[in-house]
């Protein structure tokens, strides 16, 4: 066997050799590539802080907007819901016992659906006047209820979550 190819393939260097050589020769600045290093590793740290930033507020702005369109919807319901309510508290014959029935039975339907959606009603009959919750229809003196106090309630409100969709109709005892 001949070793002269071997030779001369290690005599023959490859055209990026004597380049990797000449930049082992030069000193490489340590200090300079880790400061280097720690500008991109911030400007990552950064960038990912600044999309997660942007996820959280685009999840908010959609959760925002569909509870919106749901508000609107719901506030249009509530009406339907207070008429179920008038017409179960009107005077009816037998005659009417079928239509009574059917008309519970919608109200149940609609008050479970709301239910569902988050939708509570606010509980104001006996309760302190809450200018947050309440909107005063009439005052009455009244010496069998404490003075601020709901006595009737005229219009019942309901809240969305921690959101007010309606205020409760009421009237407030005066003393």
């Amino acid at each position: 066997m001949n070793n002269e190819p071997f030779q001369e393939q290690d005599e023959q260097e490859s055209p990026n050799a004597p380049a990797a050589r000449d930049e082992a020769a030069e000193p490489v600045d340590v200090e300079a590539l880790k400061a280097e290093r720690d500008a991109l590793q911030d400007r990552l740290l950064r960038t990912a802080a600044e999309f997660d930033n942007y996820r959280k507020r685009i999840d908010r702005e959609r959760r925002e907007q569909s509870e919106s369109a749901a508000t609107g919807l719901l506030t249009e319901i509530l009406p339907v819901v207070d008429n179920l309510e008038r017409a179960l508290v009107a005077p009816s014959g037998p005659e009417a016992a079928g239509l009574r029935a059917g008309v519970e039975l919608i109200h149940r339907q609609l008050v479970d659906l709301l239910r569902k959606r988050g939708v509570t009603p606010i509980e104001a009959l006996g309760a302190d006047f809450d200018p947050r919750f309440h909107q005063a229809v009439s005052q009455e003196a009244s010496d069998s209820h404490r003075d601020g106090e709901v006595m009737e309630e005229m219009q019942r409100g309901y809240m969305l979550g921690d959101r007010l969709l309606r205020p409760a109709m009421v009237k407030v005892a005066t003393s």
